[in-house]
């Protein structure tokens, strides 16, 4: 009896650190250093660090809008994740039993009615024309038969959503909307991630039977495509920008997915370990400029 009874209480303790456990998965913390990157670049040189609207925008960029992009995807992707060695971590997302994604959407709408109420103090009623375009956006993407994830290039294409994030920082920090070339470049650096995303899980996605750009075109002429946006990417900072060592970032990672889909992987799958020290590799390198970035201001001149 005794036993018995430790056992409940231990299953009944460990049971609210599981849920938490997953709910932080489903935000994929693994991207959230990225939102945050994106969420500095229209701030440059502005001092917003004493203003409330600056953490509160922080904040949300992290956990709340995580859970609503790729908590939805976690729904609407339950079975193929299954079959995905990524999933269950906190850096690739969530794999959720059947109960945990049926709890999800509630704490999705809460996380983003909070928001929504405390934004509105700081921008007034037009952040819901910003929540409404990020619902539109999402829904969208992963509408059941007929959402774009499964209708190449549209699901390339609908990652330009992400530009969101620049709006809402401009809005929350009485900053200056960024200039075009930025927006582009942005809308181009989500997409070669997304596509990058899809290499990574063309063999759970075939077995799934799901329709991606990488599944149709396959993974060779997917990294060429990475390639070809990197490129871009490189060439709108350098012209408009004319910063040498972002460009020349972009440019050696235009330069590596020429070389790993001609000579290294082609279209051989990438291991875990290989896809984890990808991730944890520009997670340190989205960390460890985000002060540079800010600093220098290449974004906002």
């Amino acid at each position: 009896m005794a036993t018995t009874a430790s056992l409940h209480r231990e299953s009944f303790t460990a049971r609210p650190f599981s849920s938490l456990s997953f709910v932080i998965k489903a935000s994929r913390p693994g991207l959230w250093a990225t939102a945050v990157w994106f969420y500095l670049l229209p701030l440059g040189r502005r001092h917003v660090f004493d203003t409330p609207g600056f953490w509160f925008g922080l904040v949300y960029v992290t956990l709340p809008l995580g859970l609503i992009i790729y908590g939805w995807n976690d729904i609407a992707d339950a079975t193929i994740d299954q079959l995905n060695p990524r999933k269950g971590s906190f850096l690739f997302g969530a794999r959720g039993s059947q109960d945990q994604l049926a709890r999800l959407p509630l704490k999705i709408a809460l996380a983003q009615v909070i928001f929504a109420v405390l934004f509105m103090l700081f921008t007034g009623p037009k952040i819901l024309i910003w929540f409404s375009g990020l619902i539109a956006f999402t829904a969208i993407y992963n509408f059941p038969r007929y959402g774009l994830k499964q209708n190449p290039p549209f699901d390339i294409l609908n990652q330009a959503g992400y530009l969101l994030v620049f709006v809402l920082s401009s809005w929350l920090n009485h900053a200056p909307q960024l200039r075009w070339p930025v927006m582009l470049f942005g809308a181009l650096f989500a997409m070669h991630s997304h596509v990058f995303g899809e290499v990574m899980d063309i063999v759970p996605d075939r077995a799934g039977g799901r329709r991606t750009a990488a599944t149709v075109i396959g993974a060779v002429a997917a990294k060429l495509l990475i390639s070809g946006m990197l490129a871009v990417e490189a060439i709108l900072i350098y012209i408009n920008h004319s910063d040498r060592w972002i460009t020349g970032a972009l440019a050696f990672g235009a330069v590596w997915f020429v070389l790993d889909a001609l000579l290294l992987w082609r279209d051989r799958p990438y291991s875990l370990r290989t896809m984890q020290a990808f991730m944890v590799g520009w997670n340190a390198i989205a960390l460890g400029s985000m002060g540079w970035i800010w600093s220098n201001a290449v974004f906002v001149h």
